[in-house]
């Protein structure tokens, strides 16, 4: 019985120590000329749709939920922040070359189409990203409007 005690006496330890582990949650800012939703002049949904169910992962506008300033899930969170803005940033949309738009334009239609985005563990915390079908085709359209066009 003791050595179960001082188990989980060290766990607390360990655990109250890694919480003085700083994260960095700043957002680095954002130019309007480079942003998706300004330079592309989208659609009032489509913005709405994006800010809501992408731009937390997918921008410099991410927005910490409260039980992201506990480690270690402070760590995991931000890991998915750092890993989605290296994928797509949409806060610099317009310093991308053409064929990587062009890349990234079809890499998120088909994560739109296969339900790999927005992730299942975001959207159980975020019910705004639960994109219904409607909104996912909605999307996907425009999303395959554009790479039709060219015009990103």
């Amino acid at each position: 019985m003791m050595i179960a005690k001082k188990i989980v006496f060290w766990t607390l330890v360990a655990f109250a120590l890694i919480q003085f582990i700083p994260v960095d949650k700043s957002n680095k800012p954002v130019d309007s000329k480079a942003n998706f939703i300004e330079s592309r002049k989208a659609p009032a949904k489509i913005s709405s749709l994006l800010k809501g169910a992408c731009y937390d992962c997918h921008s410099n506008e991410t927005i910490y939920p409260k039980y992201a300033h506990i480690a270690p899930i402070s760590w995991s969170i931000k890991s998915h922040v750092n890993e989605g803005r290296e994928r797509l940033n949409f806060s610099i949309w317009e310093t991308y070359n053409k064929d990587l738009k062009t890349s990234m334009l079809k890499n998120t239609v088909q994560a739109l189409q296969s339900r790999k985005m927005p992730m299942p563990g975001y959207i159980v915390y975020h019910k705004e990203a639960n994109l219904s079908e409607a909104e996912r085709t909605l999307l996907i359209n425009y999303f395959e409007k554009m790479l039709k066009s060219k015009a990103y």
